[in-house]
């Protein structure tokens, strides 16, 4: 999978044209959100929440091209038209430009897919039409619970197994719990993976996301073969491991490059409030669960309840109340002019698309798209113009240009 189709987005809206203001007139609009923040919490600048609004003025067409996938988790384009999926049971399915289904994947890992886990993550090789590489994400179950496993494999001339499967990479260590596994797999333009993983939400565990020494929440900078990149942040501290590039993340399940700047981006949810989208710095420290904007889900602080630390960088944008960020990708297409450059988020929880105009990598505008539909927006591509996304409901859109 070419790295730009798979995380590069466009928007859903509903199958009639908006006729509206251009993102020049950002200033003219009231931020869209309207709702009591979950706690009052200072922004670190201006422009950090609730920046003002912004509307497409392109009108669209919306069409559902299949809606009996079966937990939809991620999708990637397949060169020749088509789509690769993983449903979280532990399958993945091809299916045709149309959306049809064509082939069933079966004969993967084994998957413990209670809670948020799952067959997760897929990726396919950016030489992929030459040496037909797949590298998936999976919560892998262990003697004493589960980790985050990455693998990669060949899918058949037939496109019904893969072959030579491998586990390159194993998130450690294994926990009990059920939830927060992250898992976004991009290829960066040397060809290596960067992945991130989520620090599995318990309190007894979260603090590891600040540890050198785990896997748990943090962007890993990872050759094809799962070894660390040469000359990472952290290469020549002998207490931490090699392959961590930057930490302090609670659930990033949105990554991907900018690809106007090639800068690295990441979206995490927070806990009650406090979503994040993040500009990714190797060796930088994201903070999570020293500093937040959000708070436990009993209302209570977080730690210390503070927002700010020294040593330690504020997101770039944040949310209070939560969307819950499933996935971001930048719009690099050529057919809604006003989105070049744009970053587009899936809200799971907030049940709509967000799109966020980025200026020297500051959010200037705020959308929100497809509101009251009831389609959580698990993962986004842009193929040929149009977007697609896959939904927690089983449905595949596709979004073009009217």
């Amino acid at each position: 999978m070419n790295l730009f189709n798979h995380r590069t987005l466009g928007i859903l809206i509903a199958g009639f044209s908006l006729s509206v203001l251009n993102i020049s007139n950002v200033s003219a609009q009231n931020p869209v959100e309207t709702n009591q923040p979950s706690a009052d919490y200072k922004p670190a600048f201006e422009g950090q929440t609730r920046i003002a609004g912004v509307k497409t003025s392109v009108p669209l067409d919306v069409s559902v091209l299949n809606e009996k996938l079966d937990r939809p988790w991620a999708i990637s384009v397949l060169p020749a038209g088509g789509f690769l999926i993983t449903q979280k049971g532990g399958t993945m399915v091809v299916l045709t430009a149309d959306g049809k289904l064509s082939k069933t994947v079966t004969g993967l890992p084994k998957v413990d897919d209670s809670g948020q886990g799952g067959l997760l993550d897929v990726t396919i090789d950016p030489n992929f039409a030459k040496n037909r590489m797949v590298y998936w994400a999976y919560s892998e179950p262990q003697d004493k619970g589960s980790l985050l496993a990455i693998a990669k494999g060949k899918l058949s001339a037939d496109e019904t197994k893969i072959e030579n499967q491998t586990v390159i990479y194993r998130a450690t260590p294994a926990y009990g719990g059920k939830l927060q596994y992250g898992s976004r797999i991009v290829f960066d333009k040397n060809g290596n993976l960067f992945v991130s993983t989520g620090e599995r939400s318990g309190g007894d565990i979260r603090i590891q996301a600040q540890y050198l020494n785990s896997s748990l929440g943090k962007i890993l900078h990872l050759t094809t073969d799962g070894k660390a990149v040469a000359d990472g942040p952290f290469a020549k501290n002998a207490d931490a491991k090699p392959e961590i590039y930057a930490l302090g993340l609670r659930n990033p399940d949105g990554l991907a490059i900018n690809p106007i700047t090639g800068d690295l981006w990441e979206a995490e949810f927070g806990p009650k409030g406090g979503d994040e989208v993040n500009l990714i710095k190797p060796g930088k420290n994201y903070g999570w669960p020293i500093i937040t904007y959000g708070t436990e889900y009993s209302g209570k602080k977080v730690g210390d309840g503070i927002q700010q630390k020294d040593g330690m960088e504020q997101p770039v944008y944040f949310w209070n109340p939560s969307i819950s960020p499933g996935c971001i990708a930048f719009y690099n297409g050529n057919s809604i002019p006003e989105w070049k450059g744009n970053l587009f988020v899936g809200g799971l929880g907030g049940s709509h698309i967000i799109r966020l105009v980025i200026k020297n990598n500051k959010v200037v505008g705020e959308e929100r798209l497809l509101e009251g539909k009831g389609e959580r927006f698990r993962d986004m591509v842009e193929k040929d113009g149009a977007l697609y996304s896959v939904t927690d409901n089983g449905k595949l859109f596709k979004i073009a240009k009217k």
